[in-house]
């Protein structure tokens, strides 16, 4: 499946609620992060969650990490944000070289882009593992609990209650010198399906 195309070509015809994930374990990772959100900031209107600390995933050998998720409110295609992430990596250091689950100076996930389905050969949306990740679902789960996954329909709070991740992570401190609100998207109700 492609990007579906916004009715313009070139912008999405509304604003569409993006969210960012933000990790970091190396070269001081809590300014890492916050840094990556005041550049993001750059981009348009945002919300910051709150800094967290996690256990490393996929390979414990190596510093925890400090984590956190951006909500933008973004006007252009998800390609463009993809590229502009990149950037911002790549201006803090980052390189794709070495271990795909080895420390980095900053690591930038698009995770969702409004309900849009995602399938090209480097970008995928929404992000692959996003719903079997602890550091990413807490902090997501604190901006917005009542996001719903596209793919599962599934509110982010429930992925996070029922999450089979053993991974810990723990919540630090609010952002230092990030502020503004992105401006909410009006999501239509769903009905609540009883879990018990």
């Amino acid at each position: 499946m492609t990007e579906r195309p916004s009715a313009t070509g070139d912008r999405p015809s509304t604003p569409v609620l993006a969210y960012v994930g933000i990790g970091s374990n190396r070269d001081g990772p809590a300014v890492q992060v916050e840094r990556a959100l005041a550049e993001l900031a750059r981009l348009g209107p945002l919300r910051g969650s709150c800094l967290y600390r996690s256990e490393p995933w996929g390979r414990g050998d190596q510093p925890w990490f400090v984590n956190a998720v951006a909500e933008m409110a973004c006007e252009r295609p998800a390609r463009w944000l993809f590229e502009r992430l990149q950037a911002i990596e790549r201006a803090a250091g980052r390189t794709r070289e070495g271990d795909r689950w080895g420390p980095r100076v900053l690591d930038l996930d698009l995770l969702l882009f409004g309900d849009q389905r995602i399938d090209q050969p480097d970008l995928v949306v929404p992000h692959p593992r996003f719903a079997r990740r602890r550091f990413v679902l807490a902090p997501l789960a604190e901006l917005a609990p009542e996001l719903e996954d596209p793919v599962s329909r599934q509110a982010v709070r429930r992925l996070l209650s029922e999450l089979d991740d053993p991974g810990r992570v723990e919540k630090m401190r609010r952002p230092g010198g990030v502020s503004g609100s992105a401006p909410r998207q009006r999501r239509p109700a769903r009905p609540e399906v009883a879990t018990r």
